[in-house]
């Protein structure tokens, strides 16, 4: 299956990705989704865009062909306590916030200081999901993740790219977030972390994962637009108020 709303995707403005935003809108309407969403890094990472990149969105179209396009980032996790990297004065612009370990901005900890980092960051209120927690470098006690996360009306995502070699070692570590995210009676996004257009929307490994552990679909805030739509208007985000219209034709 291919996702109908895809959280995490990169772009040609982080320079490790392979695609323009038009080529990823091409991408999306063939593949039949009904939004994908533009992430690139937080400006700690060395090839984030610079951060009138993320102001400037403005100028993109909403809607391509049908498909609707969020506008949001891919925060970095700060060393050593937590917290991210998002500047006050960009908070506005984005539908939405991903906050993530990377290893050129944080190096790899004990579980405890990465947990607690991790917990911090949740507890800020600026991000709505929690990037590839299944991450082997970065080890979390993952029932304390989840716990501070349905606190918060935080999800983690389960990132498709970590199945395939991005971050080789997490294949277990998903699984065992599903499990504890059913187990807590709570949610995860589903990612395809497309660094390339021909890979957006790619959930197959991450799907695969919840068949094998019988992870509840239900439980997948993207699973559809009308669903990441209502669960972005709990953290009163405008967006979820201009796609009503667009919502209501669907």
């Amino acid at each position: 299956m291919t996702l109908l709303v895809d959280t995490h995707s990169h772009t040609v403005a982080s320079t490790h990705a392979y695609s323009t935003v038009h080529e990823y809108a091409v991408q999306a309407k063939l593949k039949g989704m009904q939004m994908f969403s533009l992430t690139e890094h937080g400006p700690s990472m060395p090839d984030s865009p610079h951060p009138w990149h993320f102001g400037n969105r403005h100028v993109l179209p909403r809607f391509v062909d049908g498909v609707a396009i969020l506008r949001a980032i891919e925060a970095n996790i700060m060393p050593v306590n937590g917290g991210h990297d998002i500047p006050n004065g960009l908070h506005p612009f984005l539908d939405f916030a991903i906050a993530s370990f990377h290893e050129p901005v944080f190096t790899p900890a004990g579980k405890a200081q990465n947990t607690q980092a991790m917990i911090t960051t949740i507890e800020t209120g600026d991000i709505q999901i929690i990037g590839h927690p299944g991450n082997p470098n970065f080890p979390i006690d993952i029932g304390e993740v989840i716990r501070a996360a349905k606190d918060n009306n935080v999800v983690l995502e389960v990132n498709n790219s970590s199945f395939k070699g991005s971050r080789s070692g997490s294949g277990p570590i998903c699984k065992q977030v599903l499990e504890m995210t059913d187990q807590l009676d709570w949610k995860v996004v589903f990612s395809s972390d497309a660094h390339v257009a021909y890979d957006i929307g790619n959930d197959a490994s991450s799907r695969a994962c919840a068949e094998e552990v019988g992870f509840p679909l239900e439980r997948i805030v993207n699973r559809d637009a009308h669903h990441f739509v209502a669960f972005l208007a709990q953290h009163n985000k405008s967006v979820a108020t201009e796609l009503q219209d667009w919502l209501g034709a669907l």
